[in-house]
């Protein structure tokens, strides 16, 4: 089993941005202190939900404090980015590192960012397609040209290319954030593995591993590799000595994050849109998740896997928002979590 820390650069209320950036990199540090395996990190455009708006600039600054961990995007925004671009820093990252870096994308939500970066609204609702086989060319092949609706272009030479690696894989892994059955099957259809949330339990992913093997089967996977697929399941982690202390950190901390971080939002084109409860939210992010002493939180991640084979985890551990807690609540899980779970 594999646990990683999960870094959304959460902006609570009264906190400077540069303040939420360190405790992000503190966050990232501490998890390889602690023996995690990995960090995912999230990437957020004009949104004090999360102030980190380049995951990948991030996972760069982060593989140079680090000399361990797996540094993963979660995710990179694919539709406000050009798939050419993205590639490039992907194999930049991927051989500067020695392969410790996974690249994480998404279609991301109808949001004015795709206005600002001038993308406009097709690159959400039709246009990840055709971006993800675009940016997956390039980190696969040596040349590549273009003839599409969104990109067009000559062939040109791959640099760097990924596949130079002299000890690791031959390209960054990708992993794909699927959130709806055309998501999955999209990903199942291209053998990326998933990113599942963490507003879903074990039930729903469990539907969606399953229609993603078989996707991933019909389209020509063999039964080894949907078995070695390494989907990832994000939630949170808050360690306590009990279930009501753990909740009850998260219950006072997180409403307010939610609040204000979720009503940011502005969508592109004037659609309206609901906002989850925060509080309401809060708990069920405390149900779904290890939050509790260790042998509980454990026992969570241990039922998670065994209900949906999911067996990577990126763990949100910044949920009080305060940083030596959250430094705290990352010691505990890999000294007093790690080692009760199966290997």
């Amino acid at each position: 089993m594999h646990v990683g820390a999960f870094v959304l650069a959460a902006q609570f209320p009264g906190q400077g941005q540069q303040e939420v950036l360190h405790r992000a990199v503190r966050t990232a540090v501490a998890a390889e202190e602690a023996g995690l395996d990995s960090v995912w990190l999230a990437e957020h455009h004009f949104v004090p939900y999360g102030v980190c708006p380049s995951a990948v600039t991030l996972a760069a600054f982060l593989l140079g404090r680090t000399r361990r961990i797996g540094v993963s995007t979660a995710i990179s925004v694919l539709p406000t980015a050009h798939p050419v671009a993205l590639g490039e820093q992907a194999a930049l990252l991927h051989l500067t590192s020695g392969g410790r870096f996974t690249l994480g994308v998404g279609r991301g939500g109808p949001w004015v960012d795709l206005e600002v970066f001038g993308q406009g609204l097709a690159a959400y609702e039709s246009g990840f397609p055709e971006s993800l086989d675009l940016l997956l060319r390039w980190l696969r092949e040596p040349r590549v040209g273009a003839d599409g609706e969104r990109f067009a272009f000559r062939e040109v030479d791959v640099v760097p290319r990924p596949g130079e690696l002299l000890d690791g894989p031959e390209a960054p892994p990708v992993v794909v954030a699927c959130t709806s059955p055309a998501s999955v099957r999209l990903a199942a259809e291209r053998g990326l593995p998933m990113l599942l949330g963490m507003h879903c339990g074990d039930e729903e992913k469990a539907e969606m591993v399953a229609l993603w093997r078989k996707t991933a089967l019909a389209a020509g996977s063999s039964p080894e590799e949907v078995a070695a697929a390494g989907h990832v399941s994000a939630g949170v982690a808050q360690i306590a000595d009990s279930r009501a202390d753990a909740a009850e950190v998260l219950t006072k901390a997180m409403p307010g994050w939610l609040r204000q971080g979720l009503a940011a939002h502005v969508t592109v084109d004037g659609r309206e849109r609901r906002m989850r409860d925060p509080r309401a939210y809060t708990e069920l992010l405390c149900d779904l998740h290890p939050v509790g002493p260790p042998a509980l939180c454990a026992d969570r991640l241990a039922a998670t896997a065994e209900r949906t084979g999911i067996s990577r985890f990126a763990l949100l551990a910044e949920g009080t928002g305060d940083l030596t807690a959250t430094e705290e609540n990352v010691r505990r899980l890999g000294s007093e979590v790690l080692p009760l779970l199966p290997c």
